[in-house]
């Protein structure tokens, strides 16, 4: 406990005060909600003041660590009947949506005179679940560092742009309507981050049927990941031609806050979670979304952004568009 209050307090207190600020700010605007004020002053502060190295390990664990318990959280408010009521065709929706982004990604990454290995970071990682995903794949992929980082920052600023676009753009589209924008939003968004902001500023209870979109797509994290160890990353051969060397077994597994989902989920749906406990892990699930989204905006570098480049930035914004017109063309298809 005291090694975290060193080292993790001053940024998780500091994420905290920006997520009390943006829900009293938002009492007097309740049409922009505490999501965007939140993002918006961590964007500020985290760029000018705050921008202080004492303050990386508390944002880090805010922007990852809350969001993971506050998925969990979420399984206590809903039945397994919500999440299946999605069926097969939101499966396939999801399914055909990653696919379509993995070859875009891979493809257009040639266009703009990427490398293989950098390709295949970006697909996973608009793919799936953004950093995550990235860090899930770069073992497989035995990519350095430098491109794991730069593919995390391009990956994170598209889904920034993306989850304060969509709102608009399923309004327009939808008229948010729920599962539409639902679906937009959770099998498009890139981390499980701006999924949760981007549907709060929809509206609350858009909130847990684009989380369960999302939930899909990070499950298949597993197929993506087993699917990366078998192509060949030599800029000098074909994709899936065979490789020289096996470099072993794959290993990847479903991360532990969505088992931890499923568990609360099903004691939930069998009546052993009551009512007020219910309630509880909402308001709790709430607040630990309003923290980790003002540690998304701390963690928002404008410097960062500058350095990687027109090219990489236009690259990973081209990958973004294209995961919008597919999700406009398959909604219709599997969704109607």
């Amino acid at each position: 406990m005291k090694n975290f209050m060193i080292q993790k307090g001053p940024g998780f207190l500091v994420c905290a005060v920006i997520a009390a600020i943006s829900q009293y700010i938002a009492k007097f605007v309740p049409q922009i909600g505490a999501a965007l004020f939140a993002i918006g002053i961590g964007v500020f502060c985290g760029n000018t003041f705050l921008n202080k190295k004492c303050f990386q390990a508390g944002t880090s664990f805010s922007e990852r660590n809350l969001l993971e318990y506050s998925i969990v959280l979420t399984g206590a408010t809903l039945l397994l009947s919500d999440i299946f009521a999605l069926g097969l065709k939101g499966i396939g929706f999801i399914a055909t949506q990653m696919f379509l982004t993995i070859c875009a990604a891979y493809l257009l990454g040639k266009a703009f005179g990427m490398k293989k290995k950098f390709r295949l970071l970006m697909g996973a990682g608009n793919a799936v679940c953004g950093s995550s995903a990235i860090a899930s794949v770069s073992p497989i992929l035995d990519v350095d560092t430098k491109d794991k980082g730069i593919a995390i920052t391009i990956v994170n600023v598209t889904g920034t742009v993306l989850m304060v676009l969509l709102p608009i753009l399923t309004g327009i589209l939808y008229q948010h309507e729920m599962l539409h924008t639902s679906a937009m939003i959770g099998g498009t968004l890139q981390s499980i981050g701006q999924v949760i902001a981007s549907a709060d500023l929809v509206g609350p209870a858009y909130v847990p049927t684009a989380t369960i979109f999302k939930i899909i797509r990070i499950i298949f994290i597993v197929l993506v990941a087993y699917a990366f160890s078998h192509v060949n990353t030599d800029p000098d051969q074909k994709l899936f031609s065979k490789k020289k060397h096996t470099e072993g077994k794959v290993k990847t597994s479903i991360p532990w806050f969505i088992i931890g989902f499923f568990i609360m989920a099903i004691l939930h749906m069998i009546g052993l979670i009551p009512r007020p406990l219910s309630e509880l892990a909402h308001l709790i699930s709430q607040q630990f979304e309003i923290i980790a989204l003002a540690a998304i905006g701390m963690r928002v570098k404008f410097k960062d952004l500058a350095a990687e480049g027109p090219k990489a930035l236009g690259y990973g914004l081209t990958i973004g568009a294209c995961q919008i017109l597919f999700a406009i063309v398959l909604i219709k298809l599997f969704i109607g």
